[in-house]
């Protein structure tokens, strides 16, 4: 999947010289935590987020308040070193770029021109979309050898019991030369396809102990 497909292009957005408490006021209307900054061409400069906002303005603690620091301009304050996204690029890059960089949100820009956004919550939504997991169905984990051809095999048992597979993601297994299929299958009750897939030699991680 790519960025283009998923990111949220309506945008909230303020200029470098809007003010702190303006960005404040924009922030808790629209309940969002990060806000790119666009100069008057529609062109990333900066990014803030609600904690930059919360740390420029004087502690609730404090008695003797300048009022004046919620008039500084957000160009004081904005991040101008901003990671990125393109929107061709795919969703599995954008979330090891948050991972990686420990950032909530990725502007997605192209030839410096903003165009949306997309945040750590709209990636574990589609990670939920791409999982299958909104749909009645099951889990499976089989372990298999690490050798073209294996998930056919899995897929193959699976297809003899006329049940569709959600989504498929491959990790390491737990020793050297095997992997882990995490399989969703469309069906509430898994029973008959583990013990097939028992039959056919696999190992079932899970589920376990189903007495089928």
């Amino acid at each position: 999947m790519l960025i283009e497909d998923m990111m949220n292009r309506n945008i909230v957005t303020v200029r470098p010289t809007d003010t702190i408490r303006l960005a404040m006021l924009i922030t808790a209307q629209h309940r969002i935590r990060h806000l790119p900054v666009i100069d008057e061409y529609g062109k990333l400069v900066g990014i803030l987020s609600d904690r930059d906002l919360r740390d420029a303005c004087p502690s609730k603690l404090e008695t003797d308040v300048d009022d004046s620091v919620f008039y500084r301009k957000v160009s004081e304050i904005m991040h101008k070193d901003v990671v990125t996204a393109h929107p061709l690029d795919f969703v599995e890059e954008a979330a090891y770029s948050l991972y990686e960089n420990k950032i909530g949100c990725l502007p997605v820009v192209d030839g410096g021109l903003l165009k949306g956004i997309i945040t750590e919550t709209d990636i574990l939504y589609t990670l939920v979309e791409i999982m299958g997991v909104q749909q009645p169905s099951s889990h499976l984990e089989v372990e298999v050898d690490d050798r073209p051809g294996a998930l056919a095999d899995v897929a193959a048992v699976i297809k003899q019991h006329q049940c569709n597979i959600s989504s498929v993601l491959i990790f390491p297994g737990r020793t050297f030369g095997k992997k882990n299929l995490v399989i969703r299958v469309q069906t509430i009750d898994p029973r008959k396809i583990v013990a097939s897939l028992e039959e056919s030699g696999f190992t079932i991680i899970w589920p376990k102990n189903t007495g089928a």
